[in-house]
């Protein structure tokens, strides 16, 4: 592992906020930060941008970061934290977070508070510490990957925000409808070292995040062991067993469901049947869907993601906790 960077306290923090400059959006995050920074009597750049050019805006951050001996903070939801956390992973410069998703499992999963205030104020106290990330093919993620009928679900339940407002609630219908009128079927070789198997399923899931496999029933044991990260195979089934599986998820059980296999590793590969012509695969990573190109090759990766977070032995409601900068 490589040694933990420190963070020069008078260099200026990178804020990359996925928002319009001058939305209202943007002006409440703004204000959010500003009064974060003015009251650690710290320094920031404030780098807003829309989703297309958010890439860009991280990567060029993450370069300014390494230069000052700083850290790039994302301000987003899934999505732009991903992007950042693309940026910053390849340079090898800490990464801070203030939340603004609707599930914010890896905050959560992290200790990092879901209001975006109070994680705006607590980042400042906070030293890198490294943590375990993951890749489909050469893009990071952070909280889970999939192919099949998640990246589908993804994409109605966007769809059903844009109509009906982002809740909770509206995601969680979403996914029932999807659910209820799965058809397509994968056929998936699997090659997990010198194990190769062929079979058909609707969807797999690859968890890289504790909270959330644990939501879905997946149990702790089998939820995150360090180095590895956890697959969801779900078998095709009809209808009524459909509803069935449902059921199990509301519950946090769906580990229990029949149709449902489980099994963690370190490095996967997946050779799916695609039509003649086609190359690629549709795919999902932490909530932004796209295509890959087959075969698709998850991995737990050995170079860690270093997060401004809470260590171990600290209270993160703790306001007595040391500045960052403080050595290893």
């Amino acid at each position: 592992m490589l040694a933990r960077p420190d963070i020069d306290p008078t260099a200026p923090l990178q804020f990359v906020i996925n928002a319009a400059a001058g939305s209202s959006d943007a002006d409440a995050k703004r204000k959010v930060i500003k009064a974060a920074l003015q009251a650690a009597g710290r320094q920031g750049n404030l780098l807003f941008s829309d989703p297309a050019n958010l890439a860009r805006v991280a990567q060029q951050a993450a370069a300014h970061a390494i230069a000052t001996d700083t850290a790039v903070v994302a301000v987003g939801g899934d999505g732009t934290l991903n992007t950042v956390a693309q940026a910053v992973h390849a340079l090898g410069c800490p990464m801070g977070v203030v939340p603004q998703g609707t599930f914010n499992y890896f905050a959560r999963t992290h200790g990092i508070p879901s209001d975006p205030t109070e994680a705006a104020r607590l980042l400042l106290q906070w030293a890198p510490c490294p943590v375990q990330v993951a890749a489909i093919n050469d893009r990071v993620f952070l909280v889970n990957a999939s192919l099949g009928l998640y990246p589908e679900l993804l994409e109605d339940r966007e769809a059903y925000k844009a109509h009906f407002g982002r809740s909770r609630w509206i995601a969680f219908w979403a996914a029932g409808i999807t659910l209820l009128r799965a058809q397509r079927r994968l056929r998936l070789r699997i090659e997990q070292g010198a194990a190769v198997r062929d079979v058909k399923a609707l969807t797999l899931f690859v968890g890289n995040n504790r909270l959330q496999l644990e939501q879905l029933g997946v149990e702790p044991e089998q939820a995150m062991r360090a180095g590895y990260i956890t697959a969801v195979m779900l078998r095709p089934i009809g209808t009524l067993s459909m509803l069935r599986l449902m059921l199990h998820g509301a519950m946090g059980t769906l580990g229990e469901a029949h149709s449902v296999e489980l099994f963690e590793f370190d490095h996967l590969v997946v050779r799916p049947t695609l039509a003649p012509g086609r190359r690629g695969v549709k795919v999902a990573f932490d909530g932004e869907v796209t295509r890959l190109r087959a075969p698709i090759d998850f991995r737990v990766l050995s170079k860690p993601l270093y997060l401004l977070k809470p260590s171990p032995q600290l209270d993160p409601s703790d306001a007595t906790a040391p500045l960052m900068g403080a050595g290893p």
